[in-house]
């Protein structure tokens, strides 16, 4: 079996799998430290870890490349280990199908923020330099039958001393692979390369031209002339910690604060950690254990459901898109200057405000209004507020994170919650303009948290079986007009239960005083005032 190293080819195969191992595993290797420490006796069980990945690497590349020319192979994974290991390596990102799924539908704008200075870097010492020295590299070809014989040694050596490390520690590798299953959601490139298989062959497919009926007996009240005007929030990377209002240490909530018939909800979950999944999820009859993006694109959402029974709906955004959720509504993009009249240059949540009191003054209706922010999203934090909001300081001003301090993290996302707080307190004043006229409320919700360092993560979009609080804790806010018919004091009495996500369905329908689903896993944000 030594004459496999006569091939050019497996000798870059055997290197490629050493380089990646250790180059683009800092991070598995970090997590696993933490929970088998060198000092505690295990350097020999994380040295055979070590070569079993190598192994697993050696084995994939041999296969792929009996289809595909190795140098082939090798460029995409040394690219693809490259890009991922950056991620790992700096925001903790684990690349799971969910978080592939999330880069396709990445609009320019946030990408940009992602591809910074230390990304293209790393990419270029770790992908494409030793890229280029491999495409330099004379490749002696043999036959294609002994080339064939040669990825097959290749094959068997590689199993054979994968074998000897699993029986050489075998009772650790056993609690290893029972109860640390989350470390492999860090081996790269191999977890990223299993989950774009469960893409490829997952059940999730688009959604049904036809969509079916939800609630269908739901109604507006019969004899109700009283119209009612809700703005929902629909927040960004918002942590239910850093609002002042949730007991905050610094002040992010100064204009919410002053604001009487107000309830912030403090134990409320969110449905995911990536605006993909929340947002859908948040709007769909289907709780978080149940929900998939294929089976509410197939459902009717609450939007739906309202726009059915006569409300006025009008949904803005100042995010990458509504994900699907206003496919059959009335949609505005406020990303650009040619609706946004706030862009400097980034174009701010506040320019969704503009005409709005025109689009109010024309209907004579129910009327929801949905304001997508681009809020808190990172790791930019520094671009999604206004020069005047930096008020705590001093604030990173840098997509790379690692260049700042973790205060300066802290005071650029700080400064990115004053500017939500600011603009959601312009919402409750056009609410308030509008109040003789309707009965009005404000329901602002997050769609998901952010790690600001916590336990080496930043960012957001972990798998939700493994995410931190940090990423699951959303702010959610209800404010009620004077002439509203919820009932302020239950709200209040209802602020801390656990809730999550799931209410959000039940909450719209029920501002719109429509008989509201319930069901075992969502309790409602309020009740309605009983008449007498």
């Amino acid at each position: 079996m030594i004459s496999m190293f006569r091939s050019t080819a497996t000798r870059l195969i055997i290197g490629t799998a050493v380089f990646l191992m250790m180059t683009g595993n800092i991070t598995f290797f970090g997590q696993v430290l933490r929970i088998y420490p060198w000092v505690d006796g295990n350097a020999g069980f994380v040295i055979s870890l070590g070569i079993l990945l190598t192994c697993v690497l050696a084995l994939l590349l041999a296969v792929l490349s009996m289809i595909i020319p190795a140098r082939i192979v090798i460029t995409v994974l040394l690219i693809l280990t490259a890009a991922i290991g950056y991620f790992s390596d700096t925001f903790g990102t684990v690349i799971d199908a969910e978080m592939l799924r999330n880069a396709v539908e990445t609009d320019t704008a946030e990408a940009g923020d992602l591809l910074s200075g230390g990304f293209l870097l790393r990419l270029l010492l770790l992908g494409i330099v030793p890229v280029a020295l491999i495409w330099l590299v004379p490749l002696k070809q043999a036959s294609r039958m002994r080339e064939a014989g040669y990825r097959a040694q290749t094959v068997l050596v590689t199993l054979l001393i994968a074998i000897i490390c699993l029986y050489s520690f075998s009772d650790t590798y056993a609690g290893f692979f029972r109860q640390q299953k989350q470390l492999r959601y860090y081996t790269n490139p191999t977890f990223a390369l299993y989950s774009l298989g469960q893409i490829i062959v997952s059940s999730e497919k688009p959604g049904s031209a036809v969509i079916t009926s939800v609630i269908e007996e739901a109604s507006l009240p019969l004899g109700d002339s009283d119209h009612e005007l809700i703005i929902m929030v629909v927040g960004e990377t918002a942590r239910r910690d850093r609002f002042s209002l949730n007991g905050y240490k610094r002040m992010t909530n100064p204009e919410l604060a002053k604001e009487e018939n107000l309830v912030s909800y403090t134990n409320i979950d969110a449905c995911g950690t990536s605006t993909r999944i929340s947002v859908p999820c948040m709007f769909s009859i289907l709780n978080r254990n149940e929900f998939s993006n294929s089976d509410a694109a197939g459902m009717e959402n609450v939007l739906d459901v309202l726009h059915r029974v006569g409300v006025s709906i009008l949904w803005r955004d100042n995010n990458s898109s509504a994900k699907g959720v206003a496919d059959r509504v009335v949609y505005e993009d406020f990303k650009t200057p040619a609706a946004n009249p706030v862009c400097d240059p980034e174009c701010r949540d506040v320019g969704m405000l503009h005409n709005l009191q025109t689009y109010i003054d024309a209907e004579d209706s129910d009327i929801l209004i949905v304001l997508h922010q681009m809020g808190n999203h990172g790791p930019a934090y520094f671009k999604r507020y206004p020069p005047e909001f930096e008020r705590f300081t001093p604030a990173c001003h840098s997509e790379e994170l690692s260049n700042c301090s973790p205060a300066e993290i802290d005071n650029a996302y700080d400064n990115a919650i004053l500017y939500t707080d600011y603009f959601l307190s312009q919402v409750i004043a056009l609410l308030k303009a509008n109040t003789p006229r309707f009965e009005t409320a404000m329901l602002y919700v997050s769609d998901h948290g952010e790690s600001m360092g916590e336990k080496g993560l930043y960012l957001h979009g972990m798998p939700y079986a493994i995410a931190p609080k940090e990423q699951t804790e959303v702010p959610v806010i209800v404010w009620i007009g004077h002439s509203s018919d919820v009932d302020i004091a239950t709200a209040v009495n209802l602020h801390n239960k656990t809730n999550s996500h799931d209410a959000v369905f039940s909450a719209l329908l029920a501002l719109f005083e429509i008989e509201h689903y319930k069901d075992e896993n969502g309790a409602p944000l309020f009740e309605l005032k009983v008449e007498e």
